[in-house]
C-alpha cells in the first residue's frame, strides 16, 4: 500500500487533506519546518507522523503530494523525482480525488472558510460527507457521498477543479502580488464557472457575481429582491440572528443562527440554497445551523477577566469591517479595540486607504509591524504609513501588550493572517 508523503504538511489545505486521507485508511505522513503551526494539533491528535524536512524522508513506494509553497528544487521533491516517484501538486491531487463524490467547491474573496465549515456541518447532519476546510480541518468518511471543500482563487489554483456544484460568496480585489485588478480576479472566477458541472450558487448582491455566465443554472441568493433565495425580516440580537427565507417570492422557512453580522446571514443563505437544491429536509438544516460552533480563527472568542478576546483571520478591509460589525452586534455596550497585523506589503500598499477606513470603525486601534511572506519579506512602506491615516492608532510591539489592560470591559480583536496570535499569547501571558 502506497504511503502518501506530504511536503509542507502543516499548510492549512495540506493538513486538512492529510486528515481526510488518514480517516479513509490511507497511510499518511509528512514533513515541514519545525516551527509550531496551529494546523499541526489535529495532525498530532490523529497520530499522523510529522518529520523535519530532509531528503531522507523520501523512500521508494511513496506518492509525494507537494504543497504549492515549495518549488521543484526543494530537496524532498528533487529526491522523489530522482527515485522516479509520483509527485503531485496539492491542487492537482484534490482535483482527481473529488471525482469520487458529489463535490461542492466553496470559493470567493471572503467567507470561504466559514461557509465551507458551515456547509460541511449541515450536510453531515443529513448525508455521509467528507470535507476539507482552509483552517486546516479535514474529515474523511469511508461512506461519503459528498465532498465539501474550500477552493482558493490565488494563482488560479481553483482551475484544477471541476466540481459538481460551486458556491461563490463574492468577488473582490485581493492578492495584489498576483492579480492585476478586479477584472483579472473576475476573469479567474468566470473561467472557473465554466468548469462547474451541475449548478452555481452565487451571491446576487455582489455586482461582480451578477455578471457570471455558466453552462449550468446559476442560483442567486442575498438580501435583494431579485435573488432566487432571499433573506427577509432579519432580526439581530446579542444572541444571534433570525431571518425568513423566501424562494422565488414564496415563503420557505425561518432560520436562526448563533452568529453575527450580515455576512453570516449570506453564508447561511448559500448553504440553505444548496441543501434545498439537493432536497435536504429543512428541519435538518434548521437544527444543524443552530448547532454550528464556527471554524478556527473566525471570530473565535474567549473571556479573559473583564475582557472578551477575539481571534480572527481578517486580513482584508472588507473582512475587518465584517468583524467589527459582528462585534458591535454581539456586544453593543462594549468598547471595540482592534489589534491588527497587516499581511504582506503588496496588500497593505494596495489597500492602504481602505484599511484605514475599516479600522477607523473601531474605538481604538493598535497596529503591529507588517507581516511579510515567503514571497515578499520587505516593501517600500512601513506600518507608520498606515498609522498616519488612523487618528486613534498606536504601534504595538510584542513586549508592550500590557497596555491593552487599560481597556477594561472591552472587546479586544486580534486580526491578521500572519502570526498575530503571538501578540495575543503575549497579552494573555501578561494577565
Amino acid at each position: 500500500m502506497t504511503i502518501y508523503h506530504f511536503v509542507g504538511i502543516k499548510g492549512s489545505g495540506m493538513s486538512a487533506l492529510a486528515q481526510v486521507l488518514h480517516d479513509m485508511n490511507y497511510q499518511v505522513q509528512g514533513s515541514d519546518f519545525e516551527k509550531h503551526f496551529f494546523t499541526q494539533v489535529a495532525l498530532e491528535k490523529s497520530g499522523i507522523k510529522i518529520l523535519p524536512f530532509q531528503k531522507e524522508n523520501i523512500q521508494p513506494g511513496m506518492t509525494v503530494i507537494a504543497g504549492n509553497a515549495y518549488p521543484d528544487t526543494h530537496e524532498e521533491i528533487e529526491e522523489a523525482m530522482k527515485l522516479g516517484l509520483p509527485v503531485v501538486r496539492y491542487h492537482r491531487f484534490l482535483g482527481d480525488f473529488m471525482k469520487n463524490f458529489t463535490s461542492i467547491a466553496v470559493t470567493g474573496a471572503h467567507g470561504k472558510t466559514s461557509t465551507t465549515g458551515l456547509l460541511a456541518h449541515v450536510m453531515r447532519g443529513a448525508k455521509p460527507t467528507s470535507f476539507l476546510i482552509g483552517d486546516g480541518t479535514g474529515k474523511g468518511d469511508k461512506e461519503a457521498e459528498y465532498f465539501v471543500f474550500e477552493a482558493c482563487e490565488y494563482r488560479r489554483h481553483f482551475l484544477s477543479y471541476y466540481p459538481d456544484y460551486a458556491i461563490m460568496t463574492n468577488i473582490d480585489f485581493d492578492h495584489p502580488d498576483y492579480f492585476a485588478n478586479i477584472e483579472d480576479v473576475f476573469s479567474a472566477f468566470q473561467e472557473m464557472s465554466w468548469q462547474v458541472n451541475k449548478g452555481i450558487f452565487a451571491c446576487g448582491d455582489d455586482e461582480q457575481l451578477q455578471k457570471i455566465q455558466a453552462k449550468v443554472p446559476v442560483v442567486f441568493y442575498g438580501f435583494g429582491e431579485d435573488n432566487d433565495f432571499q433573506a427577509r425580516n432579519v432580526v439581530k440580537t446579542t444572541e444571534g440572528t433570525t431571518f425568513d427565507v423566501v424562494v422565488r417570492n414564496t415563503f420557505y422557512e425561518t432560520f436562526t443562527i448563533p452568529a453575527y453580522g450580515d455576512h453570516n446571514v449570506l453564508n447561511s443563505l448559500a448553504v440553505i440554497a444548496l441543501c434545498h437544491y439537493e432536497e435536504i429536509n429543512a428541519k435538518i438544516v434548521q437544527e444543524q445551523l443552530l448547532s454550528f460552533e464556527g471554524v478556527k480563527r473566525r471570530f473565535s472568542e474567549k473571556k479573559v477577566g473583564s475582557q472578551v478576546i477575539i481571534d480572527d483571520y481578517a486580513h482584508h478591509p472588507t473582512e475587518i469591517k465584517a468583524t467589527v460589525d459582528a462585534a458591535r452586534q454581539k456586544y453593543p455596550e462594549k468598547e471595540v479595540v482592534a489589534v491588527f497585523q497587516p499581511h504582506t506589503f503588496t496588500r497593505t500598499q494596495a489597500f492602504l486607504d481602505e484599511f484605514a477606513s475599516s479600522l477607523n470603525m473601531a474605538d481604538k486601534v493598535y497596529l503591529c509591524e507588517i507581516f511579510g511572506s515567503a514571497r515578499e519579506n520587505h516593501g517600500k512602506l512601513t506600518i507608520d504609513d498606515l498609522k498616519a491615516k488612523i487618528p486613534n492608532a498606536q504601534i504595538l510591539n510584542e513586549e508592550e501588550t500590557a497596555v491593552l489592560r487599560n481597556h477594561e470591559e472591552s472587546v479586544i480583536m486580534f486580526m491578521g493572517a500572519g502570526d498575530i496570535q503571538k501578540f495575543q499569547q503575549a497579552y494573555e501571558n501578561q494577565i
